[in-house]
């Protein structure tokens, strides 16, 4: 997924000075964006005060949406570069074509798992026909600098590992949570997984205290270490932590993802990830004049141009505004 913002603006971030590094609970607001014809995300990273949690740099929720009468997502061919999307559905379905070749249908549960690395683009439609509701996340994440010139790759995951406990499956998305690791590469050390909790559980998740984690509510009535966390917002909950106590009033979902805090600091400007104003620039030059990021075959429209660069060099800083 892109983001389509026609007045796109930069955000720095990366590197350990702003991390926090005991526990906290930070409650961040979504900020509404228009995602082509008939799609509306709530956007929690970047934030007005948090742009990173771990490597996890972009994340999107979107939906539940009633899509019976409309085209559903509808997203251009655009590029990406130096970071990875992870592509999380709870209903519908949204079909992936990228510059590599890769066609596939991602389903509720599965794992879209898309590495730019240097170059790639990529189109994702609601197919035809398709599910009345449309349900889900959108997340990237930042790749180091030892691998983010890597090859481009697809990968699509149906299957896999979960950790249960009383009233509660988790399905692990990225990484490694609780002994059970994801399929999914991995470039940096991270975890996402998805939190199914049914009403009334209340349990304790195993975490690494080494990494810095939030929280991202799908659905339901959930309390996070004590906090009411509704659907469409995210609880940052800094380092520090050895488990994570949660509370489900309804069946709820949720989305666990944590990881080292990144030590780079990096500019994000429209769908790109680099180290400075000219590389991002570099990037833009190269989409517009239809090199370097080669061609989705089959999506049947235009592909997206690029926004204006702001009238000011980008520069990498922290992590927070």
């Amino acid at each position: 997924m892109s983001n389509l913002d026609r007045q796109a603006t930069p955000a720095v971030c990366g590197g350990r000075g702003f991390v926090v590094a005991e526990p906290v609970r930070e409650l961040l607001s979504p900020r509404r964006v228009q995602l082509g014809e008939s799609t509306e995300v709530r956007r929690l990273l970047p934030n007005l005060g948090r742009r990173m949690v771990g490597a996890w740099a972009f994340v999107d929720h979107y939906g539940p949406d009633d899509i019976a009468d409309e085209p559903g997502m509808q997203v251009p061919p655009h590029p990406h570069m130096g970071l990875q999307t992870v592509s999380w559905l709870h209903e519908g379905e949204v079909l992936h074509r990228d510059s590599t070749g890769s066609l596939r249908t991602v389903r509720p549960r599965e794992l879209g798992l898309m590495t730019s690395g240097r170059a790639i683009s990529h189109s994702e439609e609601s197919p035809r026909p398709h599910a009345r509701l449309l349900h889900g996340a959108q997340l990237w994440v930042a790749l180091p600098g030892a691998h983010r010139h890597v090859e481009p790759h697809f990968q699509h995951h149906a299957g896999l590992p979960r950790v249960t406990a009383p009233g509660l499956t988790a399905t692990v998305i990225l990484g490694e949570l609780d002994g059970a690791l994801s399929p999914g590469t991995t470039y940096s050390p991270l975890v996402g997984a998805d939190l199914a909790l049914t009403r009334g559980a209340e349990t304790n998740l195993p975490l690494d205290p080494d990494f810095e984690y939030a929280v991202l509510s799908m659905s339901g009535e959930a309390h996070v270490d004590g906090v009411p966390v509704l659907p469409g917002s995210m609880l940052y909950l800094g380092c520090g932590r050895t488990s994570l106590p949660l509370r489900a009033e309804s069946d709820a979902g949720l989305m666990l993802l944590g990881g080292e805090p990144f030590e780079e600091e990096i500019v994000m400007w429209w769908n790109f990830v680099g180290r400075s104003h000219e590389e991002i620039e570099r990037a833009r030059a190269d989409w517009t004049t239809g090199t370097r990021f080669g061609e989705v075959k089959g999506y049947d429209g235009a592909r997206l141009p690029a926004p204006e660069l702001p009238p000011v060099a980008l520069k990498p800083r922290g992590r927070v505004r």
